[in-house]
């Protein structure tokens, strides 16, 4: 199949352009190359060094054989999007490429509008696109289970039944966004599932939970064709953020109780589903939601699991509780399904500490370029729009 990637250059994009390709697909994608840019405005950077675009085009070549069609290029700019989707003539199109960080939402006006107005601007060109030029093509759209929140029944996926005053349908499940990009990932699943109901876009949302981990089995040592891992309090995931903080032995910064639960999958399963996904594609007009995770844990459980792996490898790894800069329920209801994947072959990882092993492991290598940046690994960007550094709650242990 061919397949274009919005977002190539990303944390899941520059992995899955690798995996697919070696599961036999033809990879093409576009990337402006603004997560490099919005990780250093936080006054970050990855944990694991990344090479420019040149150098992982030549090693992509090197190592599979084949050249990349990796284009710098703004998908705000709808001839740009048009032209490129219509000349490669995609069977899917994988949709990565938008602003991804709640924190970095909430900064302050400035950051909460780009972060409405690019995202959305993103998705909607997009479809406009599979619409005039590549009718064929199966959009397969990063959504998030942060679009749900935290709601005191079950989640199911993308739709649900319900009866009131005696009538029953089937609806789309309420959502209800945690952030600013939530938000706008909420306004992309209405406007995808519109864009199907009156042009017969064949779309799937994808609903991700939290992705972790540093490689998937095949990418390689090439230092050249790794991806990106954030650690800072923006673009660093928990369990990314907590395996960096790990390998250099500081506190593990641990929001509030830390009861709040998500769902969490390894980057190689993040990979296998996104294939799935591809490879099976919806009917024309259908509109599908898979949720995508293995498993579900609150984040205290996830800081002792990375205390644990830390112990093994002789690392002191301590946990600390800091005043929450989030709002949010800390006590929660939390039950996702998770069929829809399953039965198209997904068969979910369950060893979290393996994978974090592996993690802290690669991050080892890299602890001294971490230490450079450990004035950012306490959060200072609440939810209130005020900038002050949350203060312990709880004392190290």
């Amino acid at each position: 199949m061919k397949v274009f990637i919005a977002g190539i250059d990303g944390y899941l994009g520059w992995a899955l352009a690798q995996y697919l390709t070696s599961q036999g697909h033809t990879v093409a994608g576009v990337d402006k190359l603004l997560r490099r840019e919005w990780v250093a405005e936080v006054n970050s950077m990855s944990a694991i060094p990344i090479y420019d675009h040149g150098e992982r085009l030549a090693a992509f070549k090197e190592h599979f054989g084949t050249d990349l069609d990796f284009r710098v290029g703004d998908l705000c700019d709808y001839d740009f999007v048009e032209s490129f989707i219509g000349e490669f003539q995609p069977d899917a199109i994988v949709h990565l490429a938008q602003m991804p960080s709640a924190p970095y939402s909430m900064m302050d006006q400035k950051h909460s509008v780009w972060t409405q107005v690019n995202n959305i601007t993103t998705n909607m060109n997009i479809l406009w696109a599979i619409k005039e030029v590549a009718p064929q093509a199966h959009l397969v759209k990063l959504g998030t289970m942060g679009e749900y929140g935290q709601p005191n029944v079950d989640i199911p996926e993308g739709f649900f039944e319900v009866e009131y005053r005696g009538r029953k349908d089937r609806l789309p499940f309420p959502r209800q966004a945690g952030s600013w990009y939530h938000q706008s990932k909420v306004h992309d699943s209405h406007n995808t599932m519109f864009a199907s109901k009156i042009w017969g876009i064949r779309a799937t949302d994808i609903m991700q939970g939290v992705v972790f981990g540093s490689r998937w089995v095949g990418m390689g040592d090439d230092p050249r064709l790794a991806t990106r891992l954030d650690f800072d309090q923006s673009f660093g995931t928990a369990i990314n953020r907590f395996c960096a903080q790990a390998a250099v032995e500081h506190p593990l910064t641990l929001y509030g109780a830390g009861t709040m639960t998500r769902a969490f999958l390894p980057l190689r399963d993040s990979m296998r589903c996104l294939q799935l996904a591809v490879e099976n594609p919806p009917e024309a007009g259908e509109f599908r939601v898979f949720n995508q995770f293995a498993e579900s844990y609150s984040i205290k459980e996830l800081a002792e699991m990375t205390q644990e792996v830390g112990s093994e490898l002789g690392l002191d790894v301590q946990i600390r509780h800091y005043e929450n800069p989030r709002t949010e329920l800390e006590q929660h209801y939390y039950n996702p399904d998770r069929d829809n994947l399953v039965k198209i072959g997904y068969e979910p990882s369950q060893d979290v500490k393996s994978e974090m092993k592996l993690m802290i492991e690669d991050l080892r290598h890299h602890a001294d370029r971490i230490r450079t940046k450990m004035d950012i690994l306490v959060p200072d960007i609440r939810w209130d729009g005020s900038r002050r550094r949350s203060e312990v709650i709880e004392p190290v242990r």
